[in-house]
C-alpha cells in the first residue's frame, strides 16, 4: 500500500482504481479509446468518519463504486479517485 501525504476528510475515501481491461474474454486486445473507466479499486486512505457514522470501509479493501462516482486526482505522479464512502457499491 502506498503511504500518501494526505488524509481525507469525514466519510472521504482516497481508491486506486485498477487498471483497465487490455483484452477481451475472447482475446481481442481493446484499443485506448475504447477501454471503459475501472468500476473496482483498492482503498489507499480512509477519513475519520461522521460524528454518528463509523467508516466501515478501511485501507487495503477491495470495493465496487459507480462509473463516474469520486473526483480524479494527481498525488505523487498516480492518479486517484476521492469519493464519499456511499459512492461505495460494495466491498470484495
Amino acid at each position: 500500500m502506498s503511504n500518501l501525504s494526505i488524509k481525507p476528510l469525514a466519510d472521504r475515501v482516497i481508491v486506486e482504481p485498477a487498471t483497465a481491461e487490455e483484452k477481451t474474454a475472447g482475446g481481442l486486445y481493446i484499443p485506448d479509446t475504447a477501454k471503459e473507466k475501472p468500476q473496482r479499486g483498492t482503498i489507499v486512505a480512509v477519513g475519520d468518519g461522521k460524528k454518528d457514522e463509523p467508516m466501515t470501509c478501511k485501507v487495503g479493501d477491495v470495493v465496487l463504486y459507480g462509473k463516474y462516482a469520486g473526483t480524479e486526482i494527481n498525488l505523487e505522479g498516480k492518479d486517484y479517485l476521492i469519493m464519499r464512502e456511499s459512492d461505495i457499491f460494495a466491498i470484495l
